[in-house]
């Protein structure tokens, strides 16, 4: 038997962010500051609500602490995430503890975080995957409005991971019938948005790739790029060699496409600080990720597949 877990309710298209209804009292958790936040929230005509804007990118624990500490006494009556993965991360995991509904709204186009039931947090300054029922969305809400004044590099940092969950998902061992049929027409819808210049068609693409992946599994790609992660290099940029690569230790029907994606998106080579043995020793340890993955994986795959990305043989 297979299960299909998604949001309990989904809007997505032109005005579904300001056509959504949201509770009052509600506590909004984002990355933005003010002069931004402001303006989502005006569009969005919520009322009465309490706000906090610390998140940081690639928040760790102690953040979700923050959120609790000073929000839980105060009685929202459900948490919204606002922004990109970041925001989204903390909101589940923050009104998973609080037990309060979860409403995600994602500003950037590609985590597909508003989907599933993955949260990723630092703890001890490391990056884990977690994944629970909890964290799934009560809501969604998805609108291109946010991709107006979005900068360039974020846009193809989103889209780059968007393209990596939808193809890296239809590999995974933990698919079905469901899951590859979303993955595939989630990578056909931006793989043509991408050539094609058609950036409008990003937050749909994105969305069905989170439906996709978030009920299997990503795989070896995004297990390679946590260790450029922990050295500071945005997780869709990581992915752009480290899923090129995954594809073609693979032998994914998605290679050589995904490498036009990324030849398109102009990305630049990646390098890496932490020796190869010791980041080879980081990537064994993610089973999340190894464990779905089409082919068995050894440290010599990984060590192998690490030195192509940093030499550039994609």
């Amino acid at each position: 038997m297979h299960t299909i877990k998604i949001p309990k309710i989904i809007h997505f298209g032109e005005n579904a962010l300001s056509e959504a209804e949201y509770p009052r009292n509600a506590l909004v958790v984002t990355t933005a500051p003010p002069p931004i936040s402001e303006k989502w929230l005006g569009k969005m005509g919520i009322k009465d609500y309490m706000l906090f804007d610390k998140v940081e990118p690639e928040p760790s624990i102690e953040t979700v602490k923050t959120v609790i500490s000073q929000f839980k006494d105060k009685n929202p009556s459900c948490v919204i995430g606002l922004g990109g993965g970041s925001s989204l991360d903390v909101a589940k995991y923050s009104g998973a503890e609080m037990k309060l509904e979860k409403i995600l709204i994602p500003t950037t186009f590609g985590t597909g975080a508003e989907m599933t039931t993955y949260c990723v947090l630092k703890f001890d300054g490391k990056k884990k995957l977690l994944r629970e029922d909890r964290f799934l969305a009560d809501r969604a809400v998805v609108d291109a409005y946010f991709m107006e004044g979005t900068p360039e590099q974020i846009i193809k940092n989103s889209v780059c991971d968007a393209c990596a969950q939808a193809t890296e998902g239809y590999d995974s061992k933990l698919g079905n019938e469901f899951t590859r049929t979303m993955c595939k027409e989630a990578f056909e819808v931006l793989y043509d948005a991408i050539m094609n210049d058609k950036p409008e068609n990003y937050p749909y693409g994105s969305m069905i790739s989170g439906i996709g992946f978030g009920n299997c599994s990503t795989t070896l790609g995004h297990a390679l790029s946590y260790v450029f992660s922990n050295e500071g290099v945005p997780h869709g940029y990581s992915l752009s060699s480290c899923t090129t690569v995954a594809h073609k230790f693979n032998k994914s029907i998605f290679y050589d496409r995904f490498k036009e994606v990324v030849e398109k998106l102009k990305f630049d080579r990646l390098t890496l600080k932490t020796p190869l043995d010791q980041a080879a020793d980081v990537v064994m340890t993610d089973r999340g990720h190894l464990d779905p993955n089409p082919r068995p994986v050894s440290k010599e795959d990984v060590i192998q597949c690490l030195k192509d990305i940093v030499e550039g043989r994609l």
